[in-house]
Order: structure tokens, then sequence, then C-alpha cells
């Protein structure tokens, strides 16, 4: 089976950088935001206990998901969140296992997740790498590329919730638009082999 390597960190802290590197690189990388999506869009069950949970403003008209209205309802309600995340998280460590299995012939996979320990994926795999950034950077990267007003990200990193004491098994990787970030993502492949 092959070993898993999680990449957390904030939204805006640059997990899909180093991501995308990897992929560059030959790494296959599971992004639990974009196969969250996918579960949520294709899963019947999931589909069903959203609509139940938040009402049929959760899909759109032509039977999509409308993230932004549902981000409208979660990121200001904790327990609201909580019960969507009881919902998905449990049907994306399904769709993860299954893909995980896929790939079982390869020494490393990577999961690109911004909620480690909310999903229980902290306790599934063998290394962490946590992407870091100043937090004024994060809300203006953020900003920039959804749009969305400053006080909806810092919404978004409250809900995320990431000053969480770190686990053993962990790396920092800094994104900070100075350190370059190669060079550490080098680094940390060289150490898990």
């Amino acid at each position: 089976m092959s070993r898993i390597i999680a990449i957390t960190g904030g939204i805006g802290s640059g997990k899909s950088i180093v991501s995308r590197l990897l992929n560059v690189m030959g790494f296959p990388v599971y992004d639990c935001d974009s196969r969250a999506i996918t579960v949520i869009q294709h899963d019947c069950e999931v589909k069903n206990r959203l609509i139940r949970l938040l009402g049929e403003k959760t899909y759109d008209a032509t039977g999509h998901y409308d993230r932004a209205w549902v981000g409208q309802q979660v990121f200001g309600n904790p327990q609201l969140l909580q019960q969507v995340n009881a919902i998905v998280h449990p049907a994306v460590m399904r769709d993860l296992n299954q893909w995980q299995e896929e790939c079982q012939e390869l020494p490393a996979v990577f999961v690109e997740t911004a909620l480690l320990r909310q999903s229980g994926l902290g306790e599934k795999v063998d290394r962490i790498w946590r992407i870091v950034a100043p937090e004024q950077l994060r809300i203006a990267r953020v900003q920039q590329r959804n749009s969305i007003s400053r006080e909806a990200v810092v919404q978004r990193i409250d809900a995320q919730n990431q000053k969480e004491k770190p686990y053993d098994n962990e790396v920092t990787i800094v994104n900070d638009g100075c350190t370059p970030v190669m060079k550490q993502v080098i680094a940390a492949l060289n150490d898990i082999k």
C-alpha cells in the first residue's frame, strides 16, 4: 500500500501550488475540495441529506450544487457547518479510500485538504505537510482568487480553525511569496524516501 502524505493548511496558504508541483513531478494528488464537490454533485444519498438539512436552494434550478449559497449559510453558523461536514466527510473518505486502492502500487500519494483534523484524515496519513503563509497574504490571495470580501475570507479562516496543535509527523512548508517553495518540496520528498 502507498504511503499517504497530507498537504494541509488554511485557505489561501498555497496548498494548490504544492499540489501542482507534485503533479508536474509525477505524483498523484487527491484534492479533497474538488472531490467533495464531485461527491456532493453525484452521490444521491449525500445530495438528499444536504437538501433535507439546508433546503432546496442547496442545488440550483439546473441541479448543480450552489457552493456560494451554501457557504453563506454555514460560514457564520458553526453548528450547521458541523452538520454539513458530518454528511460530506464520510462520503469523501469512502471516495479517497477507493482512489488510494487504485494507486496502491505507487510508493507515495498525496491528499490535499484544509480540514485535516475535522475530517479525521490526520489519523490516516503517514506524514503531514503543513503549508503556511502570513494571514494578510492569505486574505489577499483568496479575495483575488474568489472575488469575495475580506470579511467573507476571515469568516472562512475562522471556520477552518487552523490554530490547532501540530501533529508529530508534520513538516512545515512556508509559502510567503519570498521563500522558494520548490526547494522545500524537494527536501520534504527526500525526507519520505
